[in-house]
């Protein structure tokens, strides 16, 4: 087989797919983080951070999630709990290392976990 030809057949379907590819994600809505509150945990083990993440034009919800001390959020963190409101949380560390939260009446929740990485989370 020519070199050329080779090379023809090689880097052809390597363009088609990073093209294909750029486009696609052209398409996809932008998502963006914004952290309203951070608390670090009674043993520094982690933070409690209170974000919102709105993609596109849906609506933001507000989301509660555990990161490592000092690190940033993740674009896909996975929360504890989400819901579709802009809303203080009011988030605190309880005197027994619990986890407690308010959440507004009313809103749609999409999700609430009882427990996270082991910590109790108490909803009021």
């Amino acid at each position: 087989m020519p070199p050329l030809l080779l090379l023809a057949l090689t880097i052809g379907p390597a363009l088609a797919i990073g093209l294909t590819l750029w486009f696609v994600n052209d398409l996809l809505p932008a998502c963006t983080v914004t952290e309203h509150q951070r608390l670090t945990a009674p043993d520094d083990a982690f933070d409690l951070v209170t974000f919102s993440r709105a993609c596109g034009p849906t609506e933001a919800n507000m989301q509660a999630a555990l990161v490592p001390p000092g690190e940033q959020v993740p674009f896909d963190a996975a929360s504890f709990v989400s819901i579709a409101a802009e809303s203080d949380l009011r988030p605190r560390w309880d005197a027994y290392g619990n986890i407690e939260l308010t959440l507004p009446e009313g809103a749609d929740i999409y999700r609430q976990d009882e427990n996270v990485a082991g910590v109790a989370v108490i909803y009021r």
